[in-house]
């Protein structure tokens, strides 16, 4: 266990089962959109219109995005990803799991969420800028059924 509290953000793994591990293939510069979110119903108490009553509808999930350099075209996760959004729903889309840890600094999970069901849902570039000395990053959002928390 790490005495580190609170730890630090930029030390994680993501991983995606079912894809094989390219050399960079999973390395990501950002991990956001972890969390969950109840949607809420309005509804006024009838015969009674002072008071407004917010029922749970149910959970609604955020999209996970991850970032990094642009792979190359020969990345199985580029490759997965292009046949999801550039088949057009004439393939099936192949969801996976992807599991994100938060690292310790010896390496070992300090909490760990997996995504079931994913699937890319969005891929772009961010911008080319000539006058920036920056690397060429790329962001992929993906759509998931359920977010656990899993024990480590």
């Amino acid at each position: 266990m790490s005495s580190q509290y609170p730890p630090v953000a930029f030390h994680f793994r993501v991983a995606f089962d079912g894809l094989s591990r390219d050399e960079h293939d999973w390395e990501f510069q950002e991990v956001s959109g972890i969390g969950a979110e109840m949607e809420l119903e309005t509804v006024r108490e009838g015969g009674e219109n002072r008071y407004v009553l917010q029922l749970p509808k149910g959970t609604k999930s955020t999209r996970l995005t991850l970032k990094r350099g642009v792979a190359a075209l020969s990345s199985p996760l580029t490759h997965w990803c292009r046949r999801v959004l550039e088949g057009g729903l004439a393939l099936r889309i192949v969801p996976r799991l992807i599991h994100v840890y938060l690292l310790n600094e010896n390496r070992d999970p300090l909490r760990a969420w997996s995504f079931d069901h994913a699937f890319p849902v969005k891929w772009s570039v961010a911008g080319l800028d000539a006058t920036r000395n920056a690397i060429a990053l790329e962001s992929i959002e993906f759509s998931y059924l359920i977010c656990t928390h899993d024990r480590v």
